[in-house]
């Protein structure tokens, strides 16, 4: 159940010495068609590696016939050189698929500033070519892992066809999209243009709602390749509800390997005067590192919950908000109401509800909380 399992597509994951653990670090996707379709999002950070400037431009015709990726290090700030590695690898995946090197997505994580040894690279691209297989999902899956503790892997099946996928991350998320690299894949017969606009939707609801600690990323790229092999065209609508439901599968299973964490928070914000302010309520109370560390002590302290909503610009009367969490309305008309006591906070999962009484839009933001285990993996990360 991985990005392979979609009829026309291959993939390997292999170690080529970028790691220092030897373990696997390249990783390369194949489309074998017969449609080569495709669409991709990229992170909005105006500072962006280099493989994502180089792939903006490839993604541009909506075909791409393969994604190659690696883990070891970033390719950022490492300049022209950095670059023209870039470029190399993706004319050596060409090479060996007999293709243009404008339809190969690259991609790469790790350390921002750190130079990959562009021989090691090229080396590893060959072995991944030779490791090509129906079956090689889970290793290009373990292959563009970091600081991932398990590897994210998903597949949604559809009437004849399927969406399947696998994605890397576990800290820096924020939109968008997260610190992470996903690659899709669909066996369905779906025009370009069609793959964009689902693909636009599925993360608008999904990665892009995913904001772990406020952090964004500067190689965020997700790619969705169509294959065709199927033979089947689904609907617009159907299709774009299982791409989503693909996306939101990944999206969880980050938010649960998030670096450090003890719980994973669903801020759920009720009756906005539209979606877009529900999302900034939520997102608020998402980045606020006081409430987050109060739920990482099991503390439901609501107030930190309303101080976070009053910097937004959302439509709300200041004295008329109501708070749940994990489904105890301890705060009414801005007011105390249930006794916080009876809120339990050391189960993992935890929500919090916020009914801003002004509207009747609604949205979803996924979060953690902020523990010890977070501050020592990111202050020894680079180490």
């Amino acid at each position: 159940m991985t990005v392979t399992t979609p009829a026309g597509f291959t993939a390997a994951g292999v170690p080529a010495g970028l790691k220092s653990t030897g373990a696997k670090d390249v990783a390369l996707v194949v489309n074998a068609g017969p449609t080569y379709d495709s669409a991709t999002v990229f992170t909005a950070n105006r500072c962006k590696a280099n493989p994502v400037l180089w792939s903006q431009e490839v993604v541009k015709d909506g075909t791409v016939r393969a994604v190659v990726l690696n883990s070891g290090g970033a390719n950022c700030y490492t300049g022209p050189d950095g670059f023209q590695t870039t470029h190399a690898v993706a004319e050596r995946v060409a090479t060996h698929l007999g293709i243009g090197a404008i339809d190969v997505v690259v991609c790469s994580t790790g350390l921002i500033g750190l130079a990959n040894d562009r021989e090691q690279l090229l080396a590893g691209v060959d072995a991944a070519y030779d490791a090509l297989a129906p079956d090689g999902g889970p290793q290009a899956a373990e292959a563009i892992m970091t600081t991932d503790s398990v590897s994210k892997q998903v597949v949604v099946e559809g009437a004849g066809w399927s969406v399947g996928g696998i994605a890397k991350g576990a800290g820096m998320l924020a939109p968008q999209l997260a610190t992470m690299l996903v690659v899709l894949t669909t066996d369905a017969v779906v025009p370009a243009a069609d793959l964009d606009a689902a693909l636009r939707a599925a993360t608008r609801v999904s990665f892009d709602r995913l904001d772990s600690d406020g952090c964004m990323s500067t190689n965020d790229t997700v790619t969705v390749m169509a294959s065709g092999a199927s033979g089947i065209t689904p609907s617009l609508p159907d299709f774009t509800e299982a791409l989503t439901q693909a996306c939101t599968d990944l999206a969880m299973q980050l938010l649960k390997d998030a670096e450090g964490a003890d719980h994973e928070i669903a801020i759920t914000v009720l009756n906005a005067a539209t979606e877009d302010e529900a999302v900034e309520v939520g997102r608020s109370v998402a980045r606020s590192n006081l409430f987050k560390a109060a739920v990482f002590g099991n503390d439901p302290n609501w107030g930190r919950v309303l101080a976070s909503v009053g910097t937004t610009q959302a439509r709300f009367d200041p004295a008329d908000l109501d708070v749940a969490m994990n489904g105890v309305w301890v705060c009414r008309s801005s007011t105390p109401h249930a006794d916080p006591e009876t809120v339990d906070l050391k189960p993992r999962e935890v929500s919090v509800t916020i009914d801003l009484k002004s509207g009747s839009e609604r949205a979803t933001v996924w979060t953690n909380d902020l523990t010890h285990a977070y501050v020592h993996e990111n202050s020894a990360y680079s180490s």
